[in-house]
């Protein structure tokens, strides 16, 4: 039998144990779902660690059930997990609370007072809002002012990819490509921060000290090998090499062979993405940085949309209770039957445009949701369109972006998440482009990535460029229809790229007189 590689993809709503071939075939795969998250008060969103670890347990042993040839024959694992979720532990690695999950709405008090000079130049830049909006929403701090003992306590401050590290291979170490967050990391230099550098704000307002964080790993080194322990609890090989990987984001980008900045990785998951992959450290947005790649040195420009194709589940929750119980008497998603409503709706919705920040991002720190051009002839199929429109119009903007600080442009995109198992919003995605969309053959993309690091890491590969060759394959490719481009040439210029700055005072309005929450 031939040698394989064990990905651990933890996400918000499910953990997989993939194994994979060094072709990057998928052997075996154990999907586990559990609820996202607990919410002891309205807008927090907290999970147990420890249910993360007895998941990742119970998947490695029923691969090791289920194929049992395969799962002997594996030679290294790498984990990759979602981000900006932290977990306090104390000196054993047990955690001190329930992590706090980047859902999270709860605030904490701005901790960052800066001096007249400093105050004077953030108000040059014009990141006051963007600054003081980064430090509220910082967990660590809200740790730190609510429960003073907790921190205290805390021996490390890890991810869920560093807390799944320690446990098993004892080390407190994590990857570089892993530091994602509100969390002190340079990510020019891909190092913790400095907080006496000038313009490092995120150790100015993440302040979290230095001796809690874990030791940084390069992608593709190895972090530690599996403990008796370790091995004990999910039938692991003592010794077997744990390579260091990354976010399920930047796993995602390899996995769809994304290796430079003519190419775009799309995300259509729980947030919406869209990433390139650059030698140069890079601002879209200014002063919003490029995250370390999952590739040693390299970055990934992003544009972010917070809640993203989360947006299609409150679609479903406040307009599609007959569509949810269709699906449910054929046994089939949901989204499967909402695709017929994308084709009972013409491009454009019928002028019905969505601007989709139902959580604002730190680029638009005043954003709310709005929707524009309500008719009588509108009926919940345009306003289906409409969000996923809206949706593709925000990355759209991100493509641009990107392609203006890269002055490299972009001519290829790729797509991986939930979403993009549905065809049509495939092809709106192609149309509103106007580039080809090339799906992944797996959608397992995130997993996929963090094996093709494993497998280059260990030196199953001479290179990363060898190991995407060889690992990564592609199914379907959309086209765009011209009739179709047009139409959302005209409206996302003549109007989508026109709302927020349209609108944008009437937001600081709503929530002076209303006492709308930020």
């Amino acid at each position: 039998m031939s040698k394989t590689i064990l990905s651990i993809d933890c996400g918000t709503q499910s953990l997989r144990a993939i194994i994979f071939s060094l072709t990057g075939n998928i052997l075996a795969i154990e999907k586990i779902k559990f609820e996202p998250y607990i919410s002891l008060k309205p807008g927090w969103a907290e999970q147990n660690p420890e249910l993360y670890w007895e998941t990742l347990k119970t998947a490695c042993l029923k691969l090791k059930q289920s194929e049992p040839a395969h799962f002997s024959n594996i030679v290294g694992m790498g984990v990759t997990t979602i981000r900006d979720s932290m977990i306090n532990v104390d000196e054993n690695g047990n955690p001190l609370r329930p992590l706090i999950l980047w859902l999270d709405q709860r605030k904490a008090d701005p901790i960052y007072k800066p001096g007249f000079a400093m105050k004077l130049l953030i108000k040059i830049i014009g990141i006051g809002d963007s600054l003081n909006k980064a430090q509220r929403e910082g967990k660590g701090n809200w740790i730190k002012q609510n429960q003073p003992g907790i921190w205290n306590q805390t021996y490390k401050y890890l991810q869920v990819s560093g807390f799944f590290n320690y446990r098993l291979t004892g080390e407190f170490k994590d990857s570089v490509a892993s530091q994602i967050g509100r969390i002190p990391f340079d990510y020019k230099k891909q190092k913790w921060g400095n907080p006496n550098e000038l313009l490092t704000f995120s150790s100015k307002i993440y302040r979290i000290e230095k001796s809690k964080l874990p030791e940084l790993v390069r992608p593709g080194e190895v972090i530690g090998k599996i403990t008796e322990k370790a091995s004990e609890e999910t039938n692991l090989p003592v010794g077997l090499p744990v390579v260091a990987c990354g976010s399920d984001r930047g796993c995602s980008t390899i996995g769809v062979g994304v290796l430079s900045e003519e190419a775009a990785s799309l995300s259509f998951g729980t947030a919406a993405t869209i990433q390139t992959t650059s030698a140069k450290y890079l601002e879209p947005i200014r002063f919003m940085p490029s995250y370390p790649s999952v590739v040693s040195g390299l970055f990934n420009p992003e544009i972010e949309i917070y809640r993203g194709f989360w947006m299609i589940t409150w679609f479903k929750k406040q307009f599609a209770q007959n569509e949810v119980a269709e699906a449910a008497k054929k046994d089939i998603p949901a989204e499967e039957v909402l695709n017929e409503l994308l084709k009972q709706s013409p491009p454009g919705s019928m002028g019905l445009v969505v601007q989709p920040f139902w959580s604002p991002g730190l680029s638009e720190p005043a954003a709310k949701g709005a929707m524009i051009g309500f008719g009588d002839v509108h009926k919940k199929q345009h306003i289906y369109r409409a969000v996923i429109e809206g949706l593709l119009f925000v990355l759209l903007e991100g493509k641009e972006k990107i392609e203006k600080v890269s002055k490299t442009k972009i001519k290829k995109i790729t797509v991986s998440g939930g979403a993009s198992q549905s065809d049509e919003i495939c092809q709106i995605a192609a149309d509103i482009f106007d580039l080809p969309l090339i799906r992944g053959k797996t959608i397992e993309t995130s997993g996929l990535g963090a094996a093709i690091i494993t497998a280059k890491g260990l030196g199953e590969y001479s290179s990363i460029s060898e190991a995407i060759k060889n690992m990564v394959h592609f199914g379907k490719e959309f086209q765009p229809n011209k009739s179709n481009v047009e139409i959302y040439n005209r409206l996302y210029k003549r109007v989508y790229k026109k709302m927020y700055k349209r609108l944008e005072p009437f937001y600081h309005e709503v929530r002076e007189i209303t006492g709308y929450p930020e």
